[in-house]
């Protein structure tokens, strides 16, 4: 499979998102070195303040071997800054010792100015791969919040 499968995978997984005019309806699925989902997650899936990077994380042990050699896609670039919890997805993909990103859309100054995510993550190393082919998608999702 290829990046930009997974990456409308993780598009698709945002249209699960219960609606909210407060935060972006986001994606993720975090695939395993041997191209195995280890673990799918979208905004809102259990909580109203989860983040999608956060409810996939969330799904497996915070120790998870595999997760060193995964990689994430989201369908939003992972918040670099957090008012609803303690840690940021970008510390929480930094903690569990994820070791690439992929993204397709960079968050946009609505919630926050500056999210500042993918730096956040190549500063601790992580390789972010931005693959802008279905941002307009992840943007389609999104659409109410811009109106």
């Amino acid at each position: 499979m290829t990046d930009l499968f997974w990456l409308a995978r993780a598009v698709e997984l945002s249209k699960l998102c219960p609606p909210s005019e407060t935060a972006f309806s986001v994606g993720a699925v975090i695939v395993g070195a041997d191209g195995t989902v280890l673990s799918e997650g979208y905004s809102r899936e259990v909580d109203a303040h989860d983040h999608a990077e956060e409810a996939a994380l969330g799904k497996l042990p915070a120790d998870d071997p595999r997760l060193r050699g995964a990689t994430i896609y989201s369908s939003l670039e992972p918040c670099g800054q957090r008012a609803s919890r303690p840690r940021t997805c970008a510390q929480l993909i930094i903690a569990a010792g994820i070791p690439r990103v992929v993204v397709t859309w960079r968050e946009p100054d609505l919630f926050v100015t500056g999210c500042q995510g993918t730096a956040l993550l190549g500063a601790a190393g992580v390789t972010v791969v931005e693959l802008p082919e279905l941002a307009e998608a992840a943007r389609a999702v999104n659409a109410h919040l811009f109106e």
